[in-house]
């Protein structure tokens, strides 16, 4: 890394007063995102990532229908042979089994796909066919086929042409460790998987990553939290065989794991401090938060993790904190608006629990039946509605009043904390509160199919029962028709989807990308898997060894592929411009709550206190002024919190659904009106406007710039060493040294030693230096803060 920047170009203390106007229009005016990456539509209308279309070196042994040939049909031929009546031509139909198996021709004796015989077979002659006006794909569609893609047609049909319906409606199958040519480079099990794909491809993975670069992108990945010096001296001058296994095992034992963990779980589970509709009153659902925190930490199995949060309150003899775990489908917004209809918003909050679990947890768009049957997945409206009435049995009003408790409801004192909740941080300035529960005490509310989804023209000629959608399991009479029978289904060992989601999104948290690029689309329209037989491994893995998140949290993190370098070549970036093949490690940058709480810990101002109430951090004035309603909120003005409050871990940060922290938002943290579990990934000058002049960062830089020059003990250069190494994670270079030293000398010549700023002038003078010195210090913190290799892991 080589530091270039404009010595004289020096950070103005100044223009914050035009920071809360800039964040005001991109909170209040949704921007494009600009992504590294796009996706392409094709004829047949599914969604294909350009990060899939990499082409082989060489055929795979055996060939797959879903993952080698229906990629090509659906892109090359269902245009003209595919589910459309009205384009369709020569009588073929390539998208259904019958279709492509049936005999055509004038005369009926010809036959597209003829399994076992590719000689016989009309698609491959057409294909290959020389004259432009027998060719398939037509001159006329522009579309072609590689060399390539024709071979493997070929060999598909060679080998029997297999037809499979969707891959993952499949419930994976046993699989055992391919056979690789560098079984040493394998760490674990994982590897295998990865180097038999690299093999096939003709690459090699690349070479570990330097200590430093390693343990940093750990601490991030397990706790969200940069490593200390006092860490890194540690693990560099620990050679023990097991010195990363035994971080690992520390970072995994670590009351930050948990947080780290909780942060993601927030999006999924739309949490928010407020109801989120116009007046946004304020909730208390945190005392939830608390509890998936602890329950990270425990390690609670997932299956129980889950069940507890669909459907704690109807386990038997269900404890208090199996009651506040479903709290989970209370975090859907709430309107207090006046003049709304109470039923169409209640239909609303039950459309949204049905909606969250079936993206959560199955991977599914199932939002897409409400109003008819999916154009694209095997799921019916009618079972939609089945999902839908799981949830649909909660004695909830659709409109509430001012500072109500929506029911149902529990109340919890210290007394309950003292004896069986003992994870809720209850500040001694609350003596008790009301948290939103699940309670199925509207037992007789019957569920109709509701024509186009409209709550108020219900299909009364058929009752509604719980069910799920039969594609991918069918719901039998062994499960009790509840919310309980519900979690159930979703942990039976034949379930295909519930294990697959799981370990695909904790994969995407440590890999930054799932193994299934889309993990919230699981269905036709999603992506495939870029490495199949170890998605099933995977999740075959995970529920043989009880649901065990840490384990496998740690399997991946040992594996010999997390630890490669993220150096890449000019050909492998050719060949693999996404990484999806994992040849290497990929740069990815740090959550929007990584970003503070790396400047505040590293400043050493980050207080570590687990749970309790949101706090409120700094945050530009008149924000909350400008879109408030007026109207007996109290929410109507933000005021930031003093003390410890202030430096909290993001997590904690108070989240409005009106307008959510703005900070946060700019770096692609999602707003949690709704269900998110792959959060954007942008690059905006609304970025950089932030790192260069948000007042908490500048905060964390004299908080620094103090810290070092108290320590007379140092000259300079050491001082620029320990704050390079602090934000960074690593010594820097002579050169960069040497650049560094030279902007310092700038910044002070350039600087007055005046009273412009008074908070530098009163700090340099308790510590007997010169307000010049502590600007130069702070300039050049916030500089190194806003470095590119500051702000990414790996």
């Amino acid at each position: 890394m080589k530091i270039k920047f404009n010595s004289k170009s020096t950070i103005s203390w100044l223009p914050y007063f035009a920071i809360p106007f800039i964040i005001l229009l991109a909170v209040k005016y949704s921007t494009k995102s600009y992504k590294n990456e796009y996706v392409a539509i094709n004829q047949s209308g599914s969604n294909v990532d350009s990060e899939e279309i990499i082409t082989p070196a060489k055929l795979p042994d055996s060939v797959d229908f879903i993952f080698h040939i229906k990629p090509i049909l659906s892109d090359r031929c269902f245009l003209c042979h595919g589910p459309d009546e009205g384009t369709r031509e020569g009588g073929l139909r390539l998208d259904t089994q019958e279709g492509a198996f049936a005999a055509i021709g004038k005369n009926l004796d010809k036959h597209a796909i003829v399994p076992g015989n590719p000689e016989n077979s009309q698609l491959i002659s057409r294909i290959n066919e020389t004259d432009s006006e027998k060719i398939m794909p037509p001159t006329s569609s522009n579309l072609t086929l590689t060399e390539y893609e024709k071979k493997l047609l070929n060999k598909w049909i060679e080998q029997g042409a297999q037809w499979k319906e969707h891959w993952a409606f499949e419930p994976p199958k046993p699989i055992s460790l391919p056979k690789i040519h560098n079984p040493d480079w394998a760490t674990n099990e994982i590897d295998y998987f990865i180097s038999k794909r690299l093999e096939l491809e003709g690459l090699e993975p690349s070479h570990e990553a330097k200590k430093e670069k390693l343990i940093r992108k750990l601490y991030f990945d397990l706790t969200g939290l940069p490593p200390s010096i006092e860490d890194l001296d540690a693990f560099l001058s620990d050679t023990s065989s097991n010195a990363y296994e035994k971080v690992v095992d520390r970072l995994l034992e670590s009351t930050a794991y948990g947080e780290r963990m909780a942060a993601n779980w927030l999006d999924l589970s739309r949490y928010g401090d407020t109801h989120g509709y116009q007046e946004d009153y304020e909730r208390t659902m945190w005392p939830w938060r608390d509890w998936v925190i602890s329950a990270f930490n425990r390690n609670i199995p997932y299956d129980e993790f889950v069940t507890w949060q669909i459907a704690g309150d109807l386990l038997p003899n269900s404890t208090l904190e199996q009651i506040v775990a479903t709290g989970f489908n209370r975090n859907h917004k709430i309107t207090q608006e006046g003049g709304v209809i109470d039923e169409e918003y209640r239909v609303e909050y039950v459309m949204d629990r049905t909606s969250t679990t079936a993206k959560a947890f199955l991977g599914l768009t199932m939002e897409c039946a409400r109003c008819h049957d999916h154009k694209y997945d095997p799921i019916s409206q009618k079972e939609f509605f089945g999902f839908y009435s799981f949830f649909n049995k909660v004695n909830e009003k659709g409109v509430i009043e001012f500072k109500e408790i929506p029911e149902p409801k529990i109340e919890i004192t210290q007394k309950e904390i003292d004896q069986t909740l003992a994870f809720i941080n209850m500040p001694d300035s609350i003596s008790k509160l009301g948290l939103m529960v699940m309670r199925d005490d509207a037992a007789d509310r019957k569920t109709y199919l509701l024509n186009r989804g409209v709550y108020d023209a219900p299909n009364k000629e058929e009752e509604i029962i719980p069910h799920t959608p039969k594609s991918v399991l069918p719901f039998t009479d062994q499960y009790p028709k509840n919310r309980l029978g519900l979690a159930q289904w979703l942990f039976k060992e034949d379930n295909p989807l519930t294990a697959r989601v799981a370990v695909n999104r904790m994969w995407q948290q440590i890999f930054g990308v799932g193994i299934v690029s889309t993990s919230d689309d699981f269905g036709n329209q999603g992506a495939l898997p870029s490495h199949p037989e170890l998605l099933d491994w995977l999740a075959i893995t995970f529920r043989e060894e009880g649901w065990d998140m840490k384990k496998l949290y740690k399997r991946m993190v040992l594996s010999s592929t997390y630890r490669q370098t993220s150096k890449v070549s000019s050909e492998l970036l050719r060949r693999d411009p996404y990484n999806k093949l994992l040849a290497r490690s990929s740069r990815s940058k740090l959550t929007s709550e990584m970003i503070r709480d790396n400047m505040l810990a590293v400043s050493d101002l980050l207080v570590k206190k687990i749970g309790g109430p949101s706090v409120k951090p700094y945050q530009p004035e008149g924000l909350w002024e400008e879109t408030s309603s007026g109207v007996e909120g109290l929410l109507l003005k933000y005021i930031p919190d003093t003390g410890e409050n202030g430096f909290r871990r993001s997590l904690y940060t108070f989240w409005k659904r009106t307008v959510p922290p703005p900070a946060m938002l700019i770096f692609d943290s999602p707003t949690r009106d709704l269900c998110e579990v792959k959060r954007q990934k942008t690059s905006t000058p609304l970025q950089a406007l932030v790192m260069m002049n948000d007042p908490q960062l500048m905060e964390a830089s004299k908080n620094l710039a103090n810290k070092v020059l108290n320590n007379t003990s140092m000259n300079e250069a050491d001082r620029i060493k320990y704050i390079f190494r602090k934000i960074t994670s690593r010594f820097p270079e002579e050169q960069e040294i040497n650049r560094l030293q030279n902007y310092l000398h700038e910044t002070r010549n350039n600087s007055t030693d005046d009273n412009q700023d008074h908070d530098i002038a009163k700090k340099a003078e308790a510590q007997n230096t010169t307000s010049k010195d502590l600007r130069a210090y702070t300039n050049l913190i916030s500089l190194i803060f806003n470095l590119d290799e500051s702000i990414i892991k790996g």
